[in-house]
């Protein structure tokens, strides 16, 4: 990420951001207006997003852009069966667990010594049940969420947080009784090697930003959340930036978070991160 910055351009009306490598050619741009991503170099699609978190994650931007005189802005509703809000906590790894290897295949598995997918999904339902059951408590505090974020590369936002305080990506891991170590861009359970947690709880409320902004038709903020259920110890390096870790049961603190959305905002954004066709090009 050190070889790319990040310019602001803006002139005839347009306010873009444009990425490029430094002392060389310009890799993407960024329309804060439509939030669109223009890539011009795949290659550099994660850099990039991680370069530009700081343009989206400030507060001080506009919530909204004009409409054109006369025009009504209306969220586009999904299909009833479509309906993202339908989704339980943990619904990608039940599909997994639905589709998952005949019985004597993960047998054959085990006395080979290979780990059984099966297990590693159902210690991840637990887990996103908990966190759901949690979340779920704030709804009367004019909270929405939504769970299991379908993404076209074939994985999933664990749960998505929107209400009064802002919106969030939550990522959330089941290491029960374990002791956890977050540090700026890895996780490290009992000691044992570091896992990309932080890195992709980064990546994926970059990629939610865009895709609700998009969507939307004003800039939407997501900050990345990681979430652990029932850990015996927690502990993060002072260090972290831009993602936050927490406990589980500490999510019941979002009740006294701050304002920073209106409840008109927070329905048109809920109305359309609930749309999967929102998620379609993230």
């Amino acid at each position: 990420m050190d070889n790319l910055e990040v310019n602001s351009w803006k002139r005839y009306g347009h306010d873009r951001l444009y990425v490029r490598v430094v002392g060389g050619e310009n890799v993407a741009w960024f329309d804060r207006k439509s939030g669109r991503l223009t890539m011009l170099d795949e290659s550099y699609r994660d850099q990039v997003l991680d370069v530009l978190a700081p343009y989206l994650l400030r507060h001080d931007a506009p919530r909204s852009v004009p409409s054109p005189a006369g025009a009504i802005d209306t969220p586009s509703a999904p299909d009833s069966k479509d309906d993202l809000a339908l989704n339980r906590p943990g619904e990608l790894l039940f599909r997994h667990l639905e589709g998952s290897r005949p019985w004597f295949v993960r047998l054959v598995m085990r006395l080979w010594g290979k780990e059984d997918e099966k297990d590693r999904w159902r210690k991840g339902i637990a887990g996103e049940r908990i966190v759901g059951t949690e979340l779920a408590r704030l709804k009367r505090r004019g909270w929405s969420v939504l769970h299991s974020i379908p993404l076209p590369n074939g994985g999933d936002i664990d749960h998505l947080l929107i209400g009064p305080g802002g919106v969030f990506c939550l990522n959330t891991k089941n290491f029960p009784h374990a002791r956890v170590w977050v540090g700026d861009d890895v996780v490290k359970v009992n000691g044992g090697p570091g896992r990309p947690y932080v890195r992709k709880s980064r990546l994926e409320s970059n990629r939610a930003s865009m895709a609700l902004t998009r969507a939307c038709g004003f800039p939407v903020a997501v900050r990345p959340l990681l979430v652990f259920v029932s850990p015996a110890k927690l502990q993060v390096a002072p260090s972290l930036q831009g993602v936050r870790a927490i406990k589980h049961r500490e999510l019941s603190s979002f009740r006294k978070n701050g304002v920073l959305l209106k409840p008109d905002e927070i329905a048109s954004i809920y109305a359309e991160a609930r749309n999967p066709r929102t998620w379609q090009a993230v």
